[in-house]
């Protein structure tokens, strides 16, 4: 059962890191659509910006989840191989 919730998060992430990308980039077309309008303006340098550092957050985080989920798996890994070992001795 622990297996399955594991295989179950490792494809959350993905598709949260795919939703998340999406996101981005809806964020910055609408930016660029956006000039002028508000406060704070719009247009393609900020569309531009949002695009940048939004795929460079969305890197960022679903790096770090799928070094999460890496580390989990080593662990595993390296307690079946102690069993292993353990067995032989």
């Amino acid at each position: 059962m622990r297996d399955f919730f594991i295989n179950m998060f490792e494809k959350l992430v993905g598709v949260v890191v795919v939703l998340m990308e999406i996101g981005v980039v809806i964020g910055a077309i609408g930016a660029m659509a956006g000039a002028g309008q508000g406060p704070m303006g719009g247009g393609i340098l900020a569309g531009l910006m949002i695009l940048i550092f939004g795929t460079v957050y969305v890197l960022f985080i679903g790096g770090v989840l799928y070094l999460i989920l890496g580390i989990y798996h080593n662990t595993r890994r390296t307690a079946d191989a102690t069993d292993r070992m353990a067995g032989q001795a």
